[in-house]
């Protein structure tokens, strides 16, 4: 069915999902290896760093529990990513965090961070992407973090190519705004 060391085109997709929803943890597996970049990308635009691994794994646990309520396998890549979009959101409604507040406490001021060096650029750039509108937030995460092609990411999240394109371009405008008044 699929061979070693290259992906699956998208009739070879179809042939695994149906083959996943008969029970077949092989062609699942195959699966995780052809989406989960999009999942991460998806989860990572949406709740803290620290917990984008284990929601990934959660997202393709949940996804291996329900594949059998696809209607169309052909459709599996943007079920999926609505699949991580609703766990993100399940993320956030169940982690109300709870702050005490005293007398005195809206006159505490949060500590500033000291940039230790690049990596602390890379966190600032993907805390302005996050920022960003939905849309650009998620394919310009899938593209510059991820490292997914723009054909890539309208092939797995069901977006048409074209929405894919603009999303980047405008994406990367505003993003490109946003940095040139932070390192101006």
């Amino acid at each position: 069915m699929v061979t070693a060391g290259r992906a699956p085109d998208e009739g070879e997709v179809g042939l695994l999902v149906a083959a996943a929803r008969e029970g077949d943890r092989s062609a699942f597996g195959a699966l995780y290896q052809r989406y989960a970049r999009m999942v991460h990308g998806i989860l990572l635009g949406r709740v803290p760093v620290g917990d984008v691994e284990d929601l990934v794994q959660d997202v393709f646990v949940r996804a291996m529990r329900q594949v059998h309520t696809l209607r169309d396998v052909n459709c599996f890549g943007g079920w999926l990513a609505t699949v991580a979009r609703n766990r993100a959101n399940d993320y956030h409604r169940r982690s109300v965090e709870l702050v005490e507040f005293t007398e005195d406490a809206p006159n505490q001021a949060p500590e500033k961070r000291k940039s230790s060096g690049a990596g602390d650029d890379g966190a600032a750039i993907l805390g302005m992407i996050r920022r960003l509108p939905e849309a650009y937030r998620e394919t310009l995460i899938l593209r510059l973090v991820e490292g997914m092609t723009g054909p890539e990411i309208a092939e797995r999240t069901g977006l048409t190519a074209g929405s894919v394109r603009v999303n980047l371009h405008r994406g990367m405008r505003m993003l490109r705004e946003k940095l040139g008044t932070k390192y101006e």
